[in-house]
């Protein structure tokens, strides 16, 4: 009884010692602490027996956190894409992924109009529209099959853009546009606000017919426009060719007239060169000469020319392929007969094969129209004849 007595006497004495020693230590700086603790470690150390190995616990092997993966660079013109179907699926219509300007280029090439798409993602309505409306089997085959459709996020690249060209009063928010010149627009049609899928798709439909009865209507006006510009045409071409007939009559008239001044003028100095020669002394003989002379100019065929006749109302003018020209007048009822006998009868050599040829109109008048009369022909009162030779 005593011993134990005495052991927990010691004990208590001795846990006395500790804990004032602890209260000496906690009063101590911090630097003589961690230098206490340091010389108590390595006491320890060399009083721990030999072979006997200390196994320090190591703590908790934490792996590293991984740092936040980046967010993946969406291009401006997909970012439309990227948002809408991670929200509502890949079920919609074929929105093209390219800048507005490209779309137009497209809309151009198939020949359809562009369905604009402005989507407002905090709009309270845009997500019943586009689940119930826009993602409906019904719009999504009548837009791929009649419109090229474009979308953009408002607030967003070119949607923006849109938004301040288009100025939507509500969302969502539809328009049908057509190209007009280069980048510029034209809308035809704006749908604001929520729709069933059967209202969208009727609007759209009434949006084609209309702009198909449009363009009929603007054919049939170019149409018009194009046969008045014909027929303007063929008239200035009518005055133009009536202007050149008119000129080329006064230019035969002209030459006409310079002709006959020419064949007085010889005339009369080959009627003075006769009056100044003496009479021959043989008239027989003379005369015999004479006709021999006009036998030997006169054709084979032993035509001759047509008298000359005071009442010739048509006056003649013939070219020949030698560049020299001959004048006649003629009766406005003689036949295209007579012409070719007058120019039988002048003898001209190398003429061969020919026919009658009219400059302007073009008309050629050959052995089947010997019968026709001059004034039936369009000769009377003048005309300028060609001789053209045939092969």
């Amino acid at each position: 009884m005593s011993s134990s007595s005495a052991r927990e006497g010691a004990g208590e004495s001795s846990r006395n010692s500790c804990s004032g020693f602890a209260r000496t230590v906690a009063r101590f700086p911090a630097s003589i602490v961690e230098g206490l603790s340091r010389a108590i470690a390595r006491r320890a150390l060399r009083s721990r027996p030999r072979g006997v190995q200390v196994h320090q616990q190591q703590p908790p092997q934490v792996p590293p956190l991984a740092p936040p993966s980046p967010t993946p660079f969406v291009p401006e013109e997909l970012y439309f894409f990227s948002s809408f179907e991670q929200q509502y699926g890949s079920h919609h219509p074929f929105f093209y992924g390219c800048h507005f300007s490209q779309v137009l280029g497209i809309a151009r090439r198939e020949g359809k109009h562009v369905f604009v798409y402005l989507h407002d993602p905090d709009h309270p309505y845009t997500g019943p529209f586009c689940r119930s409306t826009l993602c409906s089997d019904v719009v999504v085959e009548f837009l791929d099959a009649n419109f090229v459709s474009w979308a953009a996020v408002t607030g967003r690249g070119e949607g923006s853009g849109m938004v301040a060209s288009l100025q939507p009063g509500s969302f969502p928010f539809c328009a049908v546009v057509a190209p007009v010149s280069g980048e510029s627009i034209t809308v035809l049609q704006r749908v604001e606000g929520p729709v069933t899928p059967s209202e969208l798709v009727e609007i759209l439909q009434r949006t084609i017919d209309e702009q198909r009865a449009a363009f009929r209507a603007s054919t049939a006006d170019e149409q018009a426009a194009a046969f008045r510009a014909s027929r303007a045409e063929e008239e200035e071409r009518r005055r133009s060719a009536l202007r050149l007939r008119q000129e080329q009559d006064a230019a035969y008239l002209e030459s006409l007239r310079k002709d006959q001044e020419k064949e007085r003028s010889t005339q009369s100095l080959q009627e003075g060169i006769t009056k100044a020669k003496p009479s021959p002394k043989y008239p027989g003989k003379a005369a015999r000469e004479t006709a021999k002379t006009t036998q030997i100019r006169a054709p084979t065929h032993k035509e001759t020319a047509p008298s000359h006749r005071n009442e010739a109302n048509t006056k003649i003018m013939i070219r020949f392929p030698n560049g020299d020209r001959r004048q006649q007048g003629f009766l406005h009822t003689d036949t295209i007969r007579e012409i070719y006998k007058y120019v039988n009868s002048l003898g001209i050599p190398g003429i061969g094969q020919y026919q009658l040829v009219r400059s302007y109109p073009r008309k050629t008048y050959g052995h089947q129209h010997l019968a026709m009369t001059l004034r039936d022909a369009g000769f009377h009162p003048s005309v300028t004849l060609y001789i053209e030779q045939l092969q």
